[in-house]
């Protein structure tokens, strides 16, 4: 997000690859209240919008007596025009020191591995068999592979992809600086942004904590400022990115004009399986080197020629379930072989969580007649009993463009087909993991 014979590898791998619910069934009260407490938050706002336009109306439509006869009226009430102007001033003061600060997205570079570290399934297949890998291990990995929507042109990391592999600190550090440091040349070179211009960064690696961290890493590379705010996020799986965003964008509503950068990154270099578990080897399969460097800032100048204004982030959480927990959970397996197991459940936890963080968001993005058919079918359900399934809102009327994680095939399926999305509407996301693979 998370054999002996044919017939049995075949069982074995359906049963690894659940489907997600379907999002009509067991909608939790929870979520819609959390994501109407976020509408309330912006009710200002939407509210001030009409009652301009009324006042404007009936300004237009006033007789010139009128107007006079409230002149008199102010005149002969002089202190209680002065406080509700000094109530007014005060307001409008409020207002502007407490309103959320705008933050843009200026733009972002991804790391683009070289032709070399390109490794095709036969050659992946290939390399398996040498490193020991038992026979039922290694039609398990291809049947992964055939259907796991990645394309031949996917890349390992060069310790990995060496015979035999060479998963040592060093080699895992060369992988993270050549990853992190090739986006961020380019996200300097893209955006014209100087080094000593950043003023937070934020780096995210679920797997690999070297110390020094690997924001310290950028920080002696590039020189940043003594006074730089750093960040380094560890074991927050494929969700980091979204929680390094997020952070970002709290840190600049506090720090006026200035800017942020977040690294985006994985390193399979320490972290490929050498087992025969096969919950251990599916990651194996799936992630590939990637990183990403973005550049927020909430420097108002920079609305101009930024590629996104950061309208909302929200974020729900379910680690309280031990189910979840253990979803994708870091361990060794029988020969002390350490690796990252993935649930056979794991497709069943990401759909309850995304159905979780969509009803949250929906109130915020929605139309309201979308907001207002869905509030009506969940109350009647859930007050007056009623045997009617929940309404769906047609999420496409707030979205233009779905960037949905490209963490399998079957995820982006299922989500194309529960959220009734079209083909264009998931292949972004889906060319993204034919070309790239899980970079996290």
């Amino acid at each position: 997000m998370h054999i002996s014979g044919e017939t049995r590898a075949k069982a074995k791998l359906a049963m690894s690859v659940r489907r997600l619910p379907n999002f009509p069934i067991n909608i939790s009260l929870e979520y819609v209240k959390l994501g109407y407490c976020y509408l309330v938050t912006h009710l200002l706002k939407l509210a001030l919008i009409p009652l301009t336009a009324i006042l404007f109306v009936e300004a237009t439509q006033t007789a010139p007596n009128d107007l006079l006869q409230v002149w008199l009226l102010l005149k002969y009430n002089l202190l209680a025009v002065l406080m509700l102007s000094g109530l007014l001033v005060a307001g409008c003061i409020f207002h502007f020191f407490t309103r959320p600060r705008p933050v843009y997205l200026v733009d972002y570079t991804c790391y683009k591995p070289p032709v070399f570290l390109e490794t095709g399934f036969e050659e992946f297949l290939s390399h398996s068999r040498l490193i020991g890998f038992n026979d039922s291990s290694l039609e398990f990995q291809r049947k992964i592979l055939e259907r796991s929507g990645l394309s031949e042109h996917t890349h390992v990391s060069e310790a990995v992809k060496c015979v035999p592999s060479r998963p040592t600190m060093l080699n895992a550090r060369t992988e993270a600086e050549q990853v992190m440091f090739d986006a961020l040349d380019n996200l300097f070179s893209a955006t014209g942004v100087k080094p000593k211009d950043i003023d937070i960064l934020i780096v995210n690696c679920s797997l690999f904590n070297p110390t020094p961290s690997l924001s310290a890493m950028i920080i002696n590379k590039y020189k940043l400022r003594s006074n730089i705010r750093s960040y380094n996020l560890s074991g927050m799986e494929c969700s980091a990115g979204m929680i390094s965003i997020n952070l970002a964008n709290d840190l600049l509503q506090v720090h006026r004009n200035s800017d942020a950068i977040v690294v985006s990154t994985e390193n399979i270099t320490q972290n490929w399986y050498f087992g025969n578990r096969k919950s251990m080897l599916i990651p194996n399969c799936l992630f590939r080197v990637g990183s990403a460097a973005i550049l927020l800032s909430n420097w108002r100048s920079d609305s101009c020629h930024s590629m996104y204004h950061l309208l909302h982030v929200v974020r729900t959480h379910q680690g309280p379930d031990d189910k979840v927990f253990r979803c994708v959970y870091q361990e060794q397996d029988e020969e002390g072989k350490t690796g990252v197991s993935m649930s056979k459940d794991r497709m069943v936890i990401a759909g309850h969580a995304l159905k979780a963080n969509i009803i949250t968001l929906g109130p915020l993005v929605l139309p309201f007649s979308e907001q207002l058919l869905f509030l009506a079918t969940l109350v009647a359900k859930k007050v007056f009993k009623a045997k009617t399934k929940p309404y769906i809102p047609d999420f496409k009327l707030a979205f233009d463009h779905f960037c949905i994680h490209a963490g399998g095939r079957d995820v982006i399926d299922e989500l194309e087909k529960n959220l009734q999305l079209k083909p264009e509407h998931v292949e972004a996301s889906r060319m993204t993991l034919h070309r790239f693979g899980n970079t996290s």
